[in-house]
């Protein structure tokens, strides 16, 4: 298949999870396989990206380490922060609700996250769902074989496009059990979604599962986009490039309410200042705020 007809930004998070895993001094997450899953045409794709924003001199001195051109890159996106501590947050919010009995596991979006080949022994007590789009989910499926590795059948891919499909009609369609506690995480996707999909799909999420089941989701804070940081107008100059460009977000203020609407209970919301302290990383320049991304846990009420 075309390598690049798959989600560029899911190629790139994967990337962003690979390079702090294997150069940040004290990683938040082990992932080596994020680099395994993207095929050489996408890095090359974000190299010619990067060399491209380079003057002469920096371009010249780049050629001589491409492999270490894209990590910078990456690694000095605003996106980078929340990029990692999203998955530490979800994966310890994850192992709470799995002490509580929670034995699915649902990521819609999932991209190229790589839990079920980096925690099997975590992934072994659950039924994992992975809700993608069809080219981003093909792609992914034919690197994980690439890799020689077959996956448990606990793993379940579920191709769709959720702008015609709600959440609940795609798991309808596999072995997802509705009558089961489930944890559902949707990482890095509100944002290049309209505001009525993004209500459409908690409420898909809140009607297709019991009571006590728990979702983690991030947004951008929708007064940033009209306060315009320099740091926010770069990562959607960026994204819109890849052709993904940010639609919508919530305002931490009234997001209670309006999850209270869609059937959820707000439990937490951390800003990436929040989140980064939380980790003990705020005082670092490579994994504090962007303080315009969020992180939320909620609960089917």
């Amino acid at each position: 298949m075309d390598n690049l007809a798959a989600s560029r930004t899911a190629l790139a998070t994967s990337l962003m999870r690979a390079a702090h895993t294997r150069l940040d001094p004290n990683p938040l997450i082990d992932d080596p396989w994020g680099d395994r899953l993207v095929p050489d045409a996408a890095r090359d794709m974000f190299r010619q990206a990067a060399l491209a924003r380079m003057d002469a001199a920096a371009r010249s001195k780049a050629l001589a380490s491409p492999d270490a051109t894209v990590d910078e890159a990456l690694m000095r996106s605003v996106a980078y922060p929340s990029v990692i501590t999203r998955t530490r947050f979800t994966e310890d919010a994850l192992q709470l609700a799995v002490g509580r009995g929670i034995r699915q596991y649902v990521l819609i979006g999932a991209g190229f996250d790589s839990f079920a080949l980096r925690r099997p022994d975590f992934a072994a007590d659950l039924e994992i769902f992975e809700i993608d789009f069809p080219a981003t989910q093909t792609l992914k499926i034919e690197r994980i074989g690439a890799c020689g590795i077959a996956l448990p059948d606990s793993v379940h891919f579920v191709a769709t496009d959720l702008s015609r499909e709600t959440v609940a009609a795609a798991l309808a369609r596999s072995a997802f059990r509705a009558d089961e506690l489930t944890f559902f995480s949707w990482l890095g996707v509100t944002m290049y979604l309209t505001r009525d999909a993004n209500l459409d799909t908690l409420r898909s999420i809140a009607t297709c599962a019991p009571v006590a089941s728990e979702l983690v989701f991030t947004y951008i804070d929708e007064r940033r986009f009209d306060a315009r940081p320099a740091a926010l107008v770069e990562l959607e100059a960026r994204v819109a490039a890849l052709g993904e460009p940010f639609l919508s977000g919530f305002d931490p203020g009234t997001l209670a309410l309006e999850l209270k609407s869609c059937g959820l209970q707000l439990r937490e919301d951390l800003d990436g200042g929040e989140v980064a302290a939380k980790y003990g990383r705020v005082h670092e320049t490579s994994l504090g705020p962007p303080s315009f991304s969020h992180i939320v846990l909620a609960q089917v009420f």
